[in-house]
């Protein structure tokens, strides 16, 4: 009798399965596998535990010691004491707190609304033909992008300043009517400090959406041509679709912009004139140096960090509906 038949009656005898010369149980491929991922995830959160770890001390405890703060009535020195909900009450009744909320819906009309229109407007007709010199184009409008708000809110106090080049323009031109002092006006200040936002925030749009324009297929335009789609219906049929993805990016990020205005508000008018342009920002940062309330603080900022929360999951959520 050869080997493999003694083998197969051997194990036929004992009611265990033998497998035969030059196979292998199934069993222990599965078991290699399964070995394999395990170790692969693992490896995996090897790589990711420090990055994870530096991300909750600076950012995750923060974050806890403030919900925690915004619960007390605290100077910053003293013993704190149990407030309750009260910073948040206050964030929500106090007039001036309150209205910092209108000052950002305007704020955000010329960080978001305005430069994705503008941005928009100008990704179509810079891609709809090809023009020399585009890189510069968009060079110079991405420029403000590179600039650190520090330089660029100087730069517009200067321009808004009595004596600066817009008002010299509008008396040059016979509009000394026009000619005001910007920042110190309580009517024109909120916008002032909108334009420049506007100005910022233009370029990255319009680069955005000339990048998400050239991966439209231009098959698509072909068809909607061959249809006697015009510019506009083209634009709305075609292009406009193909760019959501990048239309949910700059809303993202122009609206909590908006949102988190600081350093530009406190370098041109330190809120001012009066309260006319504060912001949460430039609200938290007062009550948390100038009037030590570190608690009503400390409620600003959970309150915004929600309301920025919320809009990115909302605009998330509505740019993946088919």
């Amino acid at each position: 009798m050869s080997t493999s038949a003694r083998s197969t009656s051997v194990g036929s005898a004992t009611g265990a399965p033998v497998a035969t010369d030059g196979a292998r149980p199934a069993t222990s491929t599965a078991v290699r596998r399964r070995s394999r991922r395990r170790r692969t995830r693992w490896v995996g959160l090897a790589f990711a535990a420090l990055p994870l770890a530096v991300y909750a001390l600076v950012v995750l405890v923060p974050l806890g010691q403030s919900v925690q703060y915004s619960f007390y009535t605290w100077d910053g020195v003293s013993t704190p004491s149990w407030a309750g909900f009260d910073n948040y009450r206050s964030f929500v009744t106090d007039p001036v707190l309150r209205s910092t909320l209108g000052h950002v819906l305007v704020l955000i009309c010329f960080f978001a609304l305005l430069p994705i229109v503008l941005g928009l407007l100008s990704a179509a007709l810079l891609t709809r033909t090809k023009q020399p010199g585009m890189a510069v184009y968009r060079w110079i409008f991405f420029l403000p992008q590179v600039m650190t708000t520090v330089v660029i809110a100087l730069v517009f106090k200067r321009i808004y300043a009595p004596d600066g080049p817009l008002n010299t323009a509008l008396r040059a031109v016979g509009l000394d009517s026009l000619a005001r002092t910007w920042l110190g006006d309580f009517t024109w200040a909120l916008p002032a400090l909108g334009l420049i936002g506007t100005w910022v925030t233009f370029g990255f749009c319009m680069v955005l959406f000339i990048s998400g324009t050239s991966a439209i297929s231009p098959e698509l335009y072909d068809a909607a041509r061959t249809d006697g789609a015009g510019p506009v219906r083209e634009f709305f049929a075609v292009t406009l679709p193909g760019l959501r993805g990048q239309l949910a990016v700059a809303l993202t990020l122009t609206i909590t912009a908006a949102l988190r205005t600081f350093d530009l508000v406190w370098i041109t008018t330190h809120g001012g004139p009066g309260t006319s342009t504060l912001t949460p920002a430039v609200a938290l940062y007062k009550a948390a140096f100038q009037n030590p309330q570190v608690g009503l603080a400390a409620a600003i900022g959970v309150v915004m960090a929600a309301l920025c929360l919320v809009i990115a999951v909302v605009i998330t959520r509505v740019s993946e509906r088919d």
